[in-house]
C-alpha cells in the first residue's frame, strides 16, 4: 500500500467501538469545530462525531494533512458532513481571521479546542507574536478563539466548550507567576504548565459564563495514556513502525489507543447530563489511564481561584483579548 493513500485493508477497525457507554450520543444536526483536527484526538474524535452525524469542521494549521484526514473519514463514514479550514492556533492574527470567518455561521455547537503540542522545543521557542511557543499553542490561541466565537456558540442556544486536559496537570509544579516560562523552560514543564492554564481556563470559563447566564457549558476532558503504536493504522494519519508498534505493545496494561483516548472528548461533546452537572465538569477514562469515558476529578491546581486569576490574566495580556471580565 503506498504512504499516499487514505485508506488501509480493513476500514472497519479503523474506528472501534466496543465500549457500550464509549458508543453512546447522537451529533446529529450539531455544528462542532474540531482545532487540529488532521492527526491523533482530534482525528479520531472528528471521525467519532462524523458516525454519528455531526457536521465537523476540521480547522487544521496545515490544509493539505487536513485533506488527507477528511478523505480519511469519508472512507470509513462515506455520508460525513466535513469542511475544512485553516487555522494555526500559535497565531493570533489566524485566529483572529478563522474566528471571524465562522462567526458567518448561524451558530456553532461545539468547540473542541484540541490543537496542541505533545512534542516539545528542547529549547525555548517563541511563536510568530512573540509569546512562548507551546503556551500560544496550546492555551493562549485557543483562548483568543473562545473570545471570537463566542456569538456563534451563543447563536446555538445550548452550546459546549471542549478543552483537552491531561494527567500531566498532576505531575509538575507550576511556575504560573511566569506563565511563559522566560526563566523556568524546560521541555515537559511548558506541556504540563501549559494543560494546567487549559483546564483551569476551562472551569473558570464555565464559572464565569453560569454568572453572566448563558447557555453555553464550558467542558473538559482528558484521553489518558493515548499512544500511536496502539491506535489502528491509517496511512497519512498514522502509521506507526514495528518498533514504534512493539514497543507501544508492551505498555499494554496502562496505554489504550488515540481511538479510545477520543471517547472521552465526544462523551464531552454529546453527554446529554452535562448540562445538568456543577461545575467544575472533566471526563476521562474509567480508569485514569485508559476505558471508558466517566466523569472524573481534576488535579487542585487546575479548579484554585486564584491560579484561575492568575492564568486569565496571563492570557488576556498575551492575546488583547477581554473575555467575559
Amino acid at each position: 500500500m503506498s504512504k499516499n493513500q487514505t485508506t488501509d485493508t480493513n476500514p472497519n477497525r479503523a474506528a472501534p467501538l466496543m465500549d457500550t457507554e464509549a458508543q453512546a450520543g447522537d451529533a446529529s444536526g450539531m455544528r462542532i469545530l474540531v482545532t487540529g483536527a488532521n492527526a491523533g484526538i482530534g482525528f479520531w474524535s472528528s471521525l467519532q462525531l462524523a458516525q454519528r452525524g455531526a457536521e465537523v469542521i476540521m480547522a487544521c494549521r496545515n490544509t493539505g494533512k487536513a485533506e488527507i484526514a477528511a478523505k480519511a473519514i469519508r472512507a470509513r463514514v462515506p455520508e460525513a458532513n466535513l469542511r475544512t479550514v485553516e487555522l494555526d492556533v500559535s497565531s493570533l492574527d489566524s485566529v483572529a481571521n478563522t474566528a471571524k470567518m465562522l462567526n458567518g455561521l448561524s451558530h456553532l455547537d461545539v468547540l473542541i479546542a484540541n490543537a496542541g503540542m505533545v512534542h516539545t522545543p528542547r529549547t525555548r521557542r517563541s511563536s510568530v507574536d512573540g509569546l512562548e511557543l507551546v503556551a500560544a499553542t496550546n492555551y493562549f490561541g485557543h483562548f483568543a478563539l473562545v473570545a471570537g466565537l463566542l456569538p456563534a456558540l451563543e447563536r446555538a442556544g445550548a452550546a459546549r466548550v471542549v478543552t483537552l486536559g491531561s494527567l500531566s496537570t498532576r505531575l509538575v509544579r507550576p511556575h504560573l507567576d511566569d506563565p511563559q516560562l522566560l526563566e523556568n523552560y524546560s521541555p515537559w514543564r511548558a506541556y504540563a504548565q501549559s494543560k494546567i492554564m487549559v483546564q483551569s481556563f476551562a472551569f473558570e470559563l464555565d464559572r464565569r459564563l453560569q454568572l453572566a447566564s448563558s447557555s453555553i457549558r464550558a467542558l473538559c476532558a482528558h484521553p489518558g495514556y493515548s499512544i500511536s503504536g496502539r491506535t489502528p493504522a491509517v496511512a497519512g494519519i498514522n502509521e506507526p513502525g514495528i518498533l514504534k508498534r512493539t514497543g507501544d505493545t508492551l505498555q499494554a496494561p496502562f496505554t489504550q489507543g488515540k481511538d479510545r483516548g477520543a471517547w472521552p472528548i465526544v462523551r464531552a461533546s454529546l453527554d446529554p447530563k452535562a448540562f445538568e452537572l456543577p461545575g467544575p465538569v472533566f471526563y476521562g477514562p474509567r480508569g485514569w489511564v485508559k476505558g471508558g469515558p466517566t466523569v472524573s476529578r481534576p488535579a487542585s491546581i487546575t479548579t484554585n481561584r486564584d491560579a484561575a486569576k492568575t492564568i486569565w490574566f496571563a492570557a488576556e495580556s498575551a492575546t488583547g483579548n477581554s473575555l467575559l471580565g
